[in-house]
């Protein structure tokens, strides 16, 4: 079977999963986050909420699926996937998902919970503040999306997922904002045990998709 990828998924294979693309400054990086957590995890055994964690989980799980299925597409398309980041990194995981892009989105999914209101009631212009910041902060992600496909860091390939009008649109529902939505579906539930079989569940397709595709069909994206 003949493969005919584009120059940019060629590129994104380049050194991934490989130990020795890592860099020195992704120590520091890690560091810096793993503090952030760690001061998160002794505020939550402290007060007993353990939300803020919950909703980095949910998000960074979100951003697993989505780049499970990307990496399904790579292959299946025979031609590239719908995004990739060819470009520098610290360590590629997947041909459009690098250390850089987790490390960013753990901390974005405590920006998120950290930006809502006290009182799920509580309303922002007439929204209940919970919908008016998940459209907001699905709304900046796009815009750094924007940003970095025009300086050609995230390359985008697809008719449909463009600077269109219609592209735009796609990228915000599919791309991010179901991210938040499930973010605030888990804060509504009132039990630890349903928040952390919701948060599995999430992982759990991620995973199964993934072993599918890396282990049976040794694909490699």
């Amino acid at each position: 079977m003949s493969y005919v990828y584009t120059e940019a998924s060629r590129q994104a294979l380049v050194g991934l999963r490989e130990l020795s693309m890592i860099k020195w400054y992704i120590v520091p990086m890690l560091l810096v986050v793993a503090y952030i957590l760690t001061k998160e995890i002794k505020d939550a055994r402290a007060t007993g909420n353990w939300d803020p964690i919950y909703a980095v989980l949910v998000l960074l799980g979100a951003d697993f699926f989505n780049e499970t299925w990307n990496g399904w597409v790579y292959h299946l398309s025979e031609r590239s996937a719908v995004w990739t980041t060819p470009g520098d990194t610290a360590y590629r995981v997947f041909v459009g998902w690098n250390i850089e892009i987790i490390f960013g989105f753990i901390l974005f999914g405590l920006v998120y919970y950290h930006s809502l209101l006290p009182e799920k009631k509580d309303k922002i212009i007439g929204i209940p503040n919970r919908w008016f910041y998940a459209v907001l902060f699905a709304v900046l992600a796009v815009i750094i999306e924007v940003i970095l496909n025009q300086g050609g860091h995230l390359v985008w390939e697809y008719s449909w997922w463009k600077f269109t009008i219609g592209g735009i649109w796609i990228i915000f529902f599919l791309g991010y904002f179901y991210w938040f939505a499930l973010i605030n579906i888990m804060l509504d539930m009132k039990s630890h045990k349903n928040k952390i079989i919701f948060i599995g569940v999430i992982y759990a397709v991620s995973i199964i998709l993934n072993l599918i595709g890396l282990i049976i069909l040794g694909w490699r994206y």
